[in-house]
């Protein structure tokens, strides 16, 4: 499985989270809960890059959607072996390929669907999921076995084009919003305008968006470098993106 060094690169944004760990279904799990009344019934699945829910930066986000009404559960599925931040420089002599020989769907899913399981123990019966590069491949696959209501993914990695994009059309319910960039070797234009061809144009009746931040790189909605203007511009807007998407559609 390849990944690019854009996966594993970024800048620590400064903030104080106010969320908690709490045990999920026997699973770490960072949780942040609104302040003001929410629908106790829905959750947001905020499923993370290789930083996992330790990351600030994460958390910060997890907080700001919090902060616009809804619950959000980050799962800790890298079994608390997220990639080190230290790897954040670019000169760390981490090795992605070694990592991930033991984070695979083998290893990680099955930590996600027992935090879903126990979810549902405690009344919840309708789910969103905003994935960000590693995470998307399981936002995508929860749409493809109709456990969530409604989508949104930033900068996907591990995602099959057009084979993924085709099985969301056929098999998928939940709208989707795609939060794409300049710089993406991952998801590169050739596959935004193939999502476009495949799902656009009205063709994917739930509800279709891709955006596109120019001068923004892969993982720009997470650890991007907000001293740039673009970059800055296009984290905070697909942040709002989101929100609406998630507003309009959970």
């Amino acid at each position: 499985m390849s990944f690019c060094k854009d996966c594993i690169s970024g800048v620590r944004h400064e903030g104080n989270p106010e969320g908690k760990i709490e045990k999920i279904g026997g699973v770490d799990c960072y949780v942040a809960t609104p302040t003001v009344d929410y629908p106790k019934n829905k959750v947001l699945l905020f499923l993370t890059d290789v930083f996992g829910i330790t990351l600030t930066n994460s958390q910060l986000l997890a907080d700001d959607f919090a902060k616009n009404g809804f619950k959000v559960v980050i799962p800790d599925y890298l079994h608390g072996d997220p990639v080190p931040l230290d790897a954040f420089s670019g000169s760390s002599s981490f090795n992605i390929g070694d990592w991930f020989k033991t984070h695979g769907e083998a290893d990680t899913r099955p930590l996600l669907d027992k935090v879903i399981a126990a979810l549902k123990e405690q009344g919840v019966t309708e789910f969103g999921a905003t994935g960000y590069c590693f995470g998307a491949r399981y936002a995508f696959d929860l749409a493809f076995e109709g456990i969530v209501k409604a989508v949104a993914v930033a900068h996907p990695s591990l995602l099959k084009v057009p084979d993924d994009l085709e099985k969301y059309l056929s098999t998928s319910k939940a709208p989707l919003l795609i939060n794409s960039c300049e710089v993406d070797q991952q998801f590169p234009k050739e596959a935004q305008a193939k999502a476009d061809e495949v799902l656009g144009n009205g063709k994917f009746q739930p509800g279709y968006t891709r955006l596109y931040w120019e001068g923004c790189t892969h993982g720009f909605a997470v650890r991007g470098d907000l001293s740039n203007p673009k970059v800055k511009a296009g984290k905070e807007g697909a942040f709002k993106a989101t929100v609406e998407h998630l507003l309009k559609h959970l």
